[in-house]
């Protein structure tokens, strides 16, 4: 068990040396800026970054419980057997208060990472797919563009069907909803506007539609195509092969 008359030099030393910080504790958590709240007592992970940034997560959960943005100080105060974090951000107009009945572990480190992350699988990548291989939406179509721009936004794929009909494919990289389907029409109607012809048909493609996004675009008639966002970094496989199938 840490002696918490001990833990505030070791604060003020790595803020100083510019550290990221980590605590897990006891505590109770008064937040006053983009709202007012408490959190009354319990174990919490409190993170405070090189950037002055502070996180308190409690056990479960992906989200903070609570936070300060950066540029915020920090002061850490042993009084009366408790400690007390101090943070202020002058600039925002907020301020946190949590006091610490007891840690559980502390610890701070130098940490350097100068790395941006790499997304796969977005929409832009599921609309260059679909532009080298249109086949995967509808045997027989021919790509023409690749996000063209309309007043109403970028066409994913404007392609030709196998009737040499001006096609627009809408990708989405999850269920298609009925917004999806009101833009693909959006988009048709201004293209038929724009070049002056009077058929141009409408494909939306996702891995799944909602019912009533599909009934909707059956009304309007336009249809569907299940094809998923290219994952080139998924590591799971359901047709990878199991012990039991050797």
């Amino acid at each position: 068990m840490w002696k918490l008359n001990e833990l505030c030099n070791l604060f003020k030393d790595a803020l100083n040396r510019n550290e990221s910080i980590i605590m897990g504790c006891r505590c109770k958590i008064n937040y006053s800026g983009r709202a007012e709240s408490f959190l009354d007592i319990g174990d919490r992970m409190i993170l405070v970054k090189s950037d002055n940034t502070l996180l308190v997560h409690q056990p479960q959960g992906n989200n903070p419980i609570n936070y300060m943005k950066p540029g915020t100080t920090h002061n850490l105060i042993y009084d009366e057997k408790k400690l007390f974090l101090k943070s202020n951000n002058i600039s925002l107009k907020e301020s946190m208060n949590i006091e610490i009945d007891r840690v559980y572990f502390f610890n701070t480190h130098k940490l350097e990472d100068g790395q941006n992350i790499t997304i796969c699988g977005t929409e832009a990548d599921m609309s260059k797919m679909i532009y080298d291989d249109p086949s995967l939406v509808e045997e027989g179509l021919k790509p023409v563009s690749q996000e063209e721009q309309t007043i109403y936004g970028f066409i994913d794929v404007l392609c030709t069907d196998k009737n040499g009909i001006l096609t627009i494919i809408e990708c989405k990289r999850y269920n298609a909803d009925l917004a999806a389907v009101t833009q693909l029409r959006r988009y048709v109607e201004k293209v038929k506007a724009s070049k002056g012809i009077t058929q141009v048909r409408g494909i939306l493609a996702a891995p799944k539609i909602t019912p009533n996004a599909k009934q909707m675009l059956e009304d309007w008639g336009f249809i569907f195509s299940a094809v998923k966002p290219p994952k080139q970094y998924e590591n799971f496989d359901k047709k990878q092969k199991t012990l039991e199938g050797f």
